[in-house]
């Protein structure tokens, strides 16, 4: 199929002719500028931009400049801010030169994505993912250059009912571009922003928006076939677990805002907030699992309704993506108390028990909101660590 690739300029990441003055209209952007000084308050503007000039020679795509600008920074994050990153990638085909489009449980804002690119690279992949990124997040002009040269293209929020179904086709139809013609990965989240109780369900509306851009759209093929509208997007669902949700206790905070103010809703400092605390917090163990790549079994749902056959593809995901968590200790004990239970004792030490608590009451004592309520809090601080628990056990218990 023919794409008008222009429809595309509104949206997509920098193509390799704009990176340079993408670079440079970053270095002159004031804000960034003054980040960039808080690393090396002792260099002037001058050296300083020299230097990162000289560091952007050669770097003509933005596949180019996340190795060689992107790749350090991640890494850096997974030695100081976790206990290390794994990733398995066993299910998936032997030839690595293949593109997917890894449908994925959303735990970090910013690092979802990252942590993949660096673990693909690590583990032979050719390139890396792009990824879509909600134009909430892209507050300052600079945030914005920088995503975007780094392989983001833009997810419009907070748009009209018509605007919605527009935005949602060019991306869509974008996303079957990029795998199929650009040759290149996906990352998209399973759902429009975080599970905040750590319980992860695939929305429909995401898998329609994902087959609403195919070829096959508004053809006689597409009639009997959903199926065949996916499945040149290679969809591989993928488990992200984090032993510690550095955000936990952010998103136990706004549990009790909007229990106590149900019109609550976040500003744009606290999305910058949940974006400083996820990169910078300590997560523990970080695990990434891919399960079993759709199209080996999408052509069993040939035949159902449309609104039947999105609803059991959602769910069928769903298992895949809870069948993959890495459960930790902390997972066990966070369930067994909220059951009143020592089911689970054989998954955890006394050790293991005390630095739970006391990683509870660090994360308790961040809390600082009117009428604070502990016990609920921490209520809500346990299901989000015993839900993962649940969704696999429940999906052990069904297989």
């Amino acid at each position: 199929m023919e794409y008008d690739t222009k429809e595309f300029d509104e949206i997509r990441p920098y193509e390799a002719g704009e990176m340079k003055q993408a670079f440079n209209d970053l270095l002159n952007d004031r804000q960034f500028s003054t980040i960039m000084k808080g690393f090396a308050p002792w260099l002037p503007k001058s050296i300083r931009n020299g230097l990162l000039k000289l560091l952007f020679t050669g770097v003509k795509t933005p596949l180019d400049f996340q190795l060689r600008f992107m790749k350090p920074v991640v890494k850096h994050v997974i030695r100081k801010h976790t206990d290390g990153c794994t990733f398995d990638d066993a299910l998936l085909p032997t030839d690595k030169s293949l593109r997917y489009t890894f449908l994925s449980n959303h735990r970090d804002i910013v690092l979802d994505s990252a942590f993949l690119d660096v673990m693909l690279n690590k583990h032979g992949y050719s390139t890396t993912v792009e990824i879509g990124i909600g134009d909430n997040l892209l507050i300052y002009p600079w945030i914005k250059r920088l995503v975007r040269m780094n392989k983001a293209f833009t997810v419009r929020r907070g748009l009209t009912a018509h605007e919605m179904m527009r935005s949602s086709q060019l991306m869509s139809r974008y996303i079957h571009y990029a795998v199929t013609q650009k040759h290149e990965n996906i990352w998209i989240a399973q759902r429009e922003g975080r599970a905040k109780d750590s319980s992860d369900h695939t929305q429909d509306a995401v898998l329609k928006m994902l087959a609403m851009g195919s070829p096959l759209q508004d053809t006689p093929q597409a009639t009997g076939s959903l199926p065949a509208m996916l499945q040149d997007l290679n969809i591989v669902p993928l488990t992200i677990s984090y032993e510690f949700d550095p955000c936990d206790y952010l998103k136990a905070q706004e549990f009790q805002q909007k229990r106590d103010n149900p019109a609550f809703k976040k500003s744009r400092q606290d999305d910058l907030d949940n974006m400083r605390t996820g990169i910078f917090g300590y997560k523990g163990r970080v695990h990434y699992h891919c399960g079993t790549p759709i199209n080996q079994w999408l052509n069993e749902l040939s035949g159902l309704p449309k609104k039947e056959f999105y609803e059991v593809l959602s769910q069928r995901i769903d298992r895949e993506i809870h069948a993959g968590y890495r459960l930790y200790p902390c997972n066990y004990i966070a369930l067994d108390r909220l059951e009143g239970t020592t089911t689970y004792t054989q998954h955890y030490t006394d050790k293991d028990v005390r630095r739970f608590e006391q990683y509870l009451a660090g994360q308790l004592a961040k809390i600082s909101i009117p009428n604070k309520d502990e016990s609920f809090l921490t209520e809500r601080l346990l299901t989000m660590y015993a839900n993962p628990v649940r969704n696999y056990l429940k999906v052990k218990s069904e297989e």
